[in-house]
């Protein structure tokens, strides 16, 4: 993973995304949330939970729910390789904090994207656009911006997101 020219340079207008892949799309998600990265090494299953939810890790004495995002964004399955990664985010909201872990195929990139580079998901777009807070067009690729807080706060209206308070 490389940090991209320019990122010492983040400003009201920009901001810092680590990249992954999951299938054949490339995501972003805002640096800020992303407390660690660990190499995949299995979870503990949790019975009568979401196909989605992997199950939980022991992270230095916190229970941490692991999410397969191939999974949860609908996208066929592969088998996990030398590539697949967890990346575990925490979260602060007013309701406390919040730590998952996702499983993604590999980690790609940081970049510093500024809003001339954002733009808002299309109108008549379906799927899980609710997680999705916009896309940008980074070095001519189309990159989607995910938004962790909306992903891990389903579980308060009930969607089948998660939440912890560590």
């Amino acid at each position: 993973m490389t940090e991209k020219p320019g990122a010492d340079s983040v400003g009201k207008d920009h901001a810092q995304f680590l990249t992954f892949r999951v299938g054949p799309e490339e995501f972003g998600i805002d640096i800020l949330s992303v407390q660690e990265i660990r190499g995949w090494s299995g979870v503990t299953p949790l019975p009568q939970t979401p196909d989605y939810l992997l199950g939980v890790i022991n992270l230095r004495g916190s229970v941490v729910p692991v999410v397969d995002l191939r999974k949860r964004f609908g996208i066929a399955q592969a088998e996990f390789g030398p590539t697949t990664v967890c990346i575990v985010v925490r979260i602060d909201a007013p309701s406390g904090t919040r730590i998952s872990g996702f499983v993604v195929d590999a980690v790609c990139e940081v970049y510093t994207v500024g809003d001339s580079q954002r733009r808002p998901v299309p109108d008549g777009v379906v799927g899980q656009q609710e997680f999705v807070q916009g896309l940008a067009t980074v070095e001519e690729k189309m990159i989607i911006l995910l938004d962790i807080e909306r992903l891990l706060g389903q579980a308060a209206s009930g969607t089948g997101g998660l939440e912890q308070a560590a």
